[in-house]
């Protein structure tokens, strides 16, 4: 967070966000739908993944490369799993339509593995696993990005992977166990935020055409203006994957389960500029099912309680588990305001500016 950061209470940015997306033609659900979910990830501190993404949401959709009101629709049901096509709607609608059949499914079986094809982005990916925990179910998502070759495996330079996230959420008595992250040194929304005057990127996040590593978001975007769009393919550079052959190898699971096995598209090679689509392969277990679940929650919660027991190497930096500093990030957020770049703000505000959204007085 910049100290020229502006500071915007949670309330008024979802409502700005919202008639944002029915000032573009969606319907009341879904354009709140779409500013609950971005801002969600905004308030965990993904802000990669929050409201950052809107004026590229707006060109998706004014170019036809994301459609509104779309229902995911069943492809394939064995009954133990299921497989939906998104039909390029928006991923905040046909990915929730699609983690909530699983969730019904796995609630009243004991398990359900669901897959998804040609869906728009679908934002945070932790979103989807906290709708399985609030079943009280664990949750397994692996997500490729079909159309978004971004990442260059590890020891090569060319961008071969998308950013491909993953999530598995497990519920426990004391709050779940949340993990979330992209296979990616940082996501595609981390290079847009610093590229607008947010957060600068760790040293060596990106690798140049040469092998030189990189902090630019110029390596990844090219040429770009202060308020305007991001355009990826302009750039001659690529994200790198984290953790060297750990997180390529990752990534590459990712395309192939979330990508290949679903029957949306992989990465690459790009066939159609402009669109991306997500894949996304969900696993979904109910405890309750599974075993004893008394004995599973104490399990649990007593590792957690032993592993967060650990002696921390900064006294003022305790061990913390997977989902505790979103839910520290949430409070802070929703008590103090949003904070958003300034460069940020202006691109949202001009997307809504020529929507002829209005914006509240004093932003």
């Amino acid at each position: 967070m910049a100290a020229t950061d502006i500071h915007i209470p949670a309330p008024v940015l979802e409502g700005v966000i919202d008639h944002i997306f029915r000032a573009a033609g969606c319907s009341e659900k879904e354009s709140a739908r779409i500013a609950s979910h971005l801002l969600g990830a905004n308030l965990a501190g993904h802000d990669s993944h929050g409201v950052v993404r809107v004026p590229r949401y707006v060109e998706w959709l004014e170019a036809g490369f994301v459609l509104k009101g779309q229902q995911a629709s069943i492809i394939s049901d064995g009954g133990a799993f299921v497989l939906f096509d998104g039909h390029f709607g928006f991923g905040q609608t046909v990915a929730e339509q699609a983690t909530q059949f699983a969730i019904a499914r796995a609630l009243e079986t004991g398990s359900c593995i669901m897959g998804l094809r040609n869906a728009g982005h679908i934002g945070r990916v932790g979103d989807y696993s906290e709708m399985a925990l609030r079943a009280g179910l664990i949750a397994i998502n692996f997500v490729n990005v079909g159309g978004s070759v971004l990442v260059a495996p590890f020891g090569g330079t060319e961008r071969r992977f998308s950013t491909a996230p993953i999530s598995v959420g497990v519920p426990l008595p004391d709050g779940p166990v949340l993990l979330d992250f992209a296979t990616s040194f940082v996501a595609e929304g981390k290079v847009l935020v610093a590229s607008n005057g947010g957060k600068a990127l760790p040293e060596g996040a990106l690798i140049e055409p040469d092998g030189r590593l990189s902090a630019d978001p110029h390596t990844l975007y090219g040429h770009y203006e202060a308020v305007g769009p991001r355009n990826a393919s302009l750039g001659q550079g690529a994200i790198r994957a984290f953790g060297d052959h750990k997180g390529s190898g990752l990534a590459l699971i990712c395309e192939l389960l979330a990508g290949a096995l679903t029957g949306s598209a992989t990465s690459g090679p790009v066939k159609e500029r402009g669109r991306i689509t997500n894949g996304m392969l969900s696993i979904l277990l109910s405890p309750r099912h599974f075993g004893d679940v008394a004995a599973f929650e104490a399990a649990g919660r007593n590792y957690v309680e032993w592993v967060k027991a650990c002696h921390p190497a900064d006294p003022a930096s305790p061990v913390l588990i997977p989902g505790e500093p979103e839910a520290k990030r949430r409070a802070e957020r929703l008590a103090h305001g949003v904070p958003l770049p300034q460069e940020a703000w202006a691109n949202i505000r001009a997307t809504a500016v020529r929507l002829g959204v209005t914006i509240p007085e004093g932003l």
